[in-house]
């Protein structure tokens, strides 16, 4: 079983800023592969389903970014978890926008939602850090992370969340190289493997 997390601000107010890019893509995973419907638990919302042959419940916290940690520490001591069954995703500064990196343990570089995660379960749990870049200098951070994605965002963040939710499987089996180059293969098809990406499945009418 894993316990895997999207960091973000519950409500509409909040729904397409960069902050809630991990959201963002635990709903892409549970459309993609069939996951039960969202519904509350653990102070946020749960879906549950399978991933390969992984059992997985991916969480999203109902606390307030800042809280985050409050939930999953809930989640993990119900569902009888460890730090290392859980895997995070949240939006990284550090990181160029379309990038993504997988990382075992270590600090929380300040973000807020990490901090509240070490406090609650320690420092070591999986993160996947999704690049959303840096506004240049600290001072414009928040107003950055709480602002929505531009429209001239929408194609890669679109190929970047398909990316991971094509490595999900890889992700949840601990195969991080394979789960990077799903993500590679949707956000940098020529450089990787010169071909084309997959077919974007037509949105339902």
């Amino acid at each position: 079983m894993k316990l895997i997390v999207g960091l973000g601000n519950p409500g509409a107010k909040y729904a397409a800023n960069r902050h809630n890019i991990g959201f963002m893509a635990l709903d892409q995973i549970a459309a993609d592969h069939g996951f039960s419907p969202w519904r509350a638990r653990f102070q946020g919302l749960v879906a549950e389903g399978r991933l390969g042959d992984v059992r997985a419940t991916l969480l999203k916290p109902q606390t307030f970014m800042n809280l985050s940690g409050q939930a999953v520490g809930e989640a993990m001591r119900y569902l009888k978890l460890s730090p290392a069954d859980i895997i995070v995703l949240h939006d990284e500064l550090d990181l160029a926008p379309g990038k993504c990196r997988v990382k075992q343990g270590g600090g929380h570089a300040g973000h807020n939602g990490l901090r509240s995660m070490h406090q609650h379960i320690g420092a070591d749990y999986a993160r996947v850090r999704i690049g959303i870049g840096h506004p240049g200098h600290k001072d414009k951070v928040a107003p950055w992370v709480l602002s929505d994605f531009a429209k001239a965002d929408q194609d890669w963040l679109e190929d970047l969340l398909r990316g991971i939710s094509d490595g999900a499987e890889a992700l949840a089996g601990g195969d991080g190289g394979r789960f990077q180059n799903a993500v590679a293969n949707r956000t940098a098809p020529a450089r990787n493997s010169g071909s084309a990406p997959p077919e974007k499945p037509a949105k339902p009418a």
